[in-house]
């Protein structure tokens, strides 16, 4: 088993309303006004009312190159990511004392937003001095199940090395791939959802000396599972072009939860004896607003069972991989009681469910 004992975010710079956003996509997006017209409702309808941006929004006005927005992702990101770590170190909601970076012996990096080579990881060691033994795991292209499967592959990890200490990074910077030239349904409904964010989860195995540092209960995690749909690929992701990435994005994604993820999710409660009635909250990923009536409905969930997804996705937009750590650090605050039950879970490109259980202790 593994425990989480404490996260840290950290949101981009630039603040805006969704109808501020809007305003701007109606301006400078490449359709006749008649389709901006139709599709409009989406910002509207999205549940989203805030939303923060790596860039003033000036900045989404004009034309960039790969190198121009890999420039700004690359300086804009290492910030956040370090913030973020910094904040869940020394969190004093979390732990009884600020954790040494040099007690992390594994740094798990997830990004799919923009490159680096060396990756983030190597800059962020040096930031923060950690020893020079720490392993080093960068993720590229994960996309929005980035957040969950980081925390599946830390705990599959400190399953044989249960004195060790890991910490997962997710950072992304969605806004900075918006395609100005591209007049895609998928561009205009990635600008109606992505955000920007960096957050940090410190993770330690059952023998880790800073298990007992924490101030309050903990998710242990002993399950974690993923399951990869065949044929799939063209769901969502990036489409590399010459000024970037273009969004990919399937209206099936709702059917899919529906489906494909209610079986996923139906085993793995299997696989723990677990009964969905057990579980008063998701840690879900809120990929978007119609995604989470799916979750609702094909477990037949209260809705207060998804208030901190809404809560996060109300006032954030989905921010890819970081956005389920946004989630779980609001079920974290409210302290659950010793032997809650709950599933973390994210969807993301391949087409591939991420689940991962935490219960309270």
């Amino acid at each position: 088993m593994s425990y989480i004992l404490s996260t840290g975010i950290q949101t981009a710079d630039y603040h805006y309303t969704q109808s501020e956003i809007q305003k701007l996509v109606h301006r400078v997006f490449p359709m006749s006004n008649h389709e901006k017209n139709r599709l409009m409702p989406i910002f509207e309808h999205a549940d989203i009312e805030r939303r923060q941006l790596s860039a003033e929004l000036s900045w989404y006005e004009n034309d960039h190159s790969l190198k121009e927005s890999n420039d700004l992702y690359q300086a804009s990101a290492l910030w956040y990511c370090e913030q973020a770590i910094r904040k869940c170190l020394s969190s004093q909601e979390f732990l009884t004392q600020a954790i040494d970076p040099n007690l992390i012996d594994h740094m798990i990096v997830v990004s799919s937003t923009g490159i680096s080579t060396p990756t983030l990881d190597a800059y962020l060691i040096d930031q923060l001095g950690c020893k020079q033994s720490i392993k080093r795991t960068p993720i590229f292209g994960l996309g929005c199940a980035g957040g969950t499967s980081a925390i599946a592959k830390a705990h599959e990890y400190l399953e044989g090395a249960k004195r060790s200490n890991v910490l997962v990074v997710c950072v992304e910077l969605c806004s900075l791939t918006f395609q100005p030239n591209d007049s895609s349904v998928s561009n205009f409904v990635g600008t109606a959802l992505f955000g920007d964010g960096a957050s940090a989860v410190l993770m330690a195995g059952e023998a880790s000396p800073l298990v007992g540092r924490q101030t309050a209960t903990v998710p242990k995690i002993e399950h974690v599972s993923t399951r990869t749909k065949p044929q799939s690929q063209s769901v969502m992701g990036w489409k590399v072009v010459n000024t970037g990435f273009e969004v990919v994005f399937n209206k099936s994604i709702p059917n899919l939860v529906r489906n494909f993820w209610f079986i996923h999710v139906q085993d793995f409660l299997q696989q723990m004896d677990w009964d969905v009635e057990q579980i008063p909250f998701l840690v879900a990923h809120p990929g978007g607003k119609k995604v989470l009536e799916a979750y609702e409905e094909v477990l037949n969930l209260p809705k207060s069972a998804l208030d901190y997804s809404r809560n996060i996705l109300r006032g954030h937009g989905n921010m890819s991989s970081p956005t389920v750590h946004f989630v779980l650090e609001q079920a974290m605050k409210s302290n659950p009681e010793r032997k809650t039950r709950s599933i973390m879970a994210s969807l993301g490109p391949g087409f591939t469910s991420e689940l991962v259980s935490l219960e309270w202790s």
